[in-house]
């Protein structure tokens, strides 16, 4: 089983272990013939539906799976592989029930007649994308699970769910959660779009995205890097046979995944409008990546001057340079794209734009005439109220809806750490400060991640969970889901995940405010001890000292037990950078411990020691083979010197 799908299903064991959504010991499942009320597995994204409907089913060593010419093949192959996990050797594939098996699960499309009668009254959404299962059985000698889409898509996203309704026992008996589940995502696209500045993501990161997409149901990606020459520079050009062949591997492996791969070219710091050979280049450059796969297709129009034009006979043609005249050319290029590409190739989708005016609210020319001509299927790319915004608001999207004349494509630039302030980080806060409601005013939601594919993940799953169900959002159970499925299930590494991503929680904007804070963990954490060192010293150095040893420690506990290698590359040195700081912090509670105990030999050993542990992670910096922005690693940024000073000024003041 591929190691993502083994992730999902140990997370699935984990987080059916608790009522909860907690760093607490996980708690045994309920036993066959428990009472129906016992608590049902957390399963990510959240379900729109979702209740016990039964006990739970004992996982035999023998089950049959029933399917037809319309069962999807990458359900088919992920239910089995979910079943073999879980201690099931012999599996008969076969299409109809021989009603005898232990264990029977019936995979297809939802209105298939078998599954459609094993679902019951377990509703199926009338919407792409759904799904609907049931597991029933119980206590009796044989269970069933039915396993059905409303589409393809729908049947896949089914056993992503079903995956996390694998529980075990303390003794390790497998068993499958009794659940109905009915289920359809609130956004039509959902995913990732690789588009920032720097050194892109290397095509073994691209393949895990795509499985990573696949389990928190995401359909979209987006191939815009920057720094990819044939998307933006050499744009006319094409892509030579090794790189298209990559290009191939990457669209059969989102396809394997129900991801829909993306390819955007980025004309406008160069092209002609006004010139037919420059859209015939552009048009074959999309033919190239139609042939090797690809159905969706973007063109960014973005971080291009609209103050002047790429060729004189742009002039002629559409006036002097201005926003009016800017639009004017590049809906004639997007409406052409559209209708005479798009529009007679099979299985396209709809043309995804970005427009140059793509970080605000402001009605001006420019808009007025995309709103009016552009042709309605074109999707339009928006990125909030700035180019980095602190919030988005429904209203706000709704006005977005209004100023393009069609609900807008969200490109959140989260967490993408690509320009100044982000210099140095690791921006891995959960998702924040996004509407619930926002579904109903926008088409879809893709993040925009860091330079660090992998590193991205914690943000992403939780940005995702919000693009399946906004309304259910919660922000706490989201980024412990995020911790235990990149932990593989083990609480203990999740603990460790969230101290981490605790020290790497801010998350800037262009203006002078972070839109996420840094640390507020460790900020609340270290105002309480200060308080309490006033009053009762010894104890407060006790309890705080459990939280610096938490820090010095999550390092070696993530090396060693996170199943994510590309994760634990992308983070190397802000994990080198944590464990100097942790222990420097340890080496200043040792220091006031001393003080307090009347030892200034021992204080001043102490104090030493905490001053070279802060020089060293000071002196750790960006690999420049992996970041364009070279500097210093920084985390846990000012609470963690902000402690040391104040150490500091406590044993000079003793000296």
């Amino acid at each position: 089983m591929p190691r993502l799908a083994r992730t999902l299903t140990a997370l699935a064991v984990a987080t059916s272990m608790a009522a909860t959504v907690s760093a607490a010991a996980p708690e045994p499942a309920p036993r066959a013939g428990a009472a129906a009320e016992a608590s049902l597995p957390v399963v990510s994204p959240t379900p729109r539906a979702m209740s016990r409907t039964g006990d739970d089913v004992l996982v035999p060593g023998r089950a049959e799976l029933v399917v037809d010419d319309r069962t999807d093949a990458a359900a088919r192959r992920l239910i089995v592989e979910t079943l073999r996990a879980n201690g099931v050797k012999d599996i008969d594939v076969r299409r109809q029930a021989s009603g005898n098996a232990p264990l029977t699960l019936l995979l297809g499309p939802a209105d298939r007649a078998d599954v459609a009668r094993a679902l019951g009254d377990t509703a199926v959404p009338d919407h792409a994308e759904g799904y609907a299962l049931r597991v029933s059985g119980g206590a009796r000698a044989s269970g069933t699970v039915a396993v059905g889409g409303t589409d393809a898509a729908g049947q896949f996203y089914a056993v992503q769910t079903l995956r996390q309704l694998f529980t075990r026992t303390e003794e390790g008996t497998a068993r499958i959660a009794g659940a109905s589940v009915s289920d359809r995502p609130a956004m039509p696209l959902r995913g990732s779009i690789e588009g920032f500045y720097g050194p892109p993501w290397t095509h073994e990161e691209r393949l895990d995205q795509m499985e990573f997409l696949g389990d928190v149901r995401a359909n979209t990606y987006v191939y815009a890097p920057k720094d990819d020459p044939y998307h933006r520079e050499k744009w006319r050009e094409p892509y030579p046979a090794d790189k298209l062949a990559e290009l191939a591997s990457l669209v059969e492996r989102a396809s394997d995944h129900h991801v829909r791969f993306t390819f955007a070219v980025s004309p406008g710091a160069s092209i002609c409008y006004s010139d037919p050979a420059d859209t015939k280049a552009l048009t074959a450059k999309l033919q190239a990546l139609y042939d090797v796969g690809v159905r969706s297709f973007s063109i960014p129009l973005d971080d291009i001057s609209y103050t002047k034009w790429n060729c004189a006979a742009d002039e002629a043609e559409f006036g002097a340079p201005g926003r009016g005249p800017a639009a004017e050319a590049q809906v004639r290029l997007l409406n052409t794209v559209q209708r005479e590409f798009i529009e007679t190739r099979e299985g396209a989708n709809p043309l995804q734009m970005v427009p140059t005016e793509y970080g605000d609210l402001t009605d001006t020319a420019y808009k007025q005439l995309m709103r009016a001509t552009l042709d309605p299927q074109v999707e339009v790319m928006w990125t909030g109220t700035d180019v980095v915004p602190p919030e988005i608001t429904d209203e706000q999207a709704e006005r977005a809806a209004e100023l393009f004349g069609r609900k807008v494509f969200v490109w959140d630039n989260y967490p993408v750490n690509d320009f100044a302030r982000t210099r140095g980080r690791l921006l891995l806060a959960p998702y924040d400060k996004r509407e619930r409601g926002l579904s109903a005013h926008i088409s879809g939601l893709v993040s925009n991640p860091m330079n660090q594919m992998s590193a991205s993940k914690p943000a992403m799953f939780t940005m995702l969970d919000f693009a399946w169900n906004d309304e259910a959002y919660d922000r706490e159970r989201s980024a412990r889901q995020a911790a235990l499925y990149l932990s593989g299930g083990d609480a203990r590494v999740a603990d460790a995940l969230q101290r981490f991503v605790d020290l790497n929680h801010l998350a800037p904007t262009f203006g002078d405010q972070p839109w996420q804070p840094q640390s507020p963990r460790l900020t609340a954490e270290t105002a309480a001890f200060w308080t309490a060192y006033e009053a009762e010293p010894a104890a407060a150095l006790r309890e705080f000292g459990d939280v610096v040893k938490e820090i010095r420690r999550a390092p070696a506990t993530l090396r060693e037990g996170l199943p994510d290698r590309l994760f634990l590359s992308d983070a190397d040195r802000w994990l080198d950078a944590t464990q100097l700081w942790g222990e420097a912090m340890d080496h200043g509670l040792n220091t006031l411990a001393a003080i307090e105990a009347g030892d200034a030999a021992k204080a001043a050993a102490e104090r030493e020691a905490m001053d070279a542990a802060a020089a060293a992670a000071g002196k750790i910096t960006v690999d420049p083979e992996e970041h364009h922005q070279v500097g210093p690693v920084l985390l846990g940024d000012p609470v963690i010197e902000e402690f040391l000073a104040e150490v500091a000024k406590r044993h000079d003041a003793t000296a």
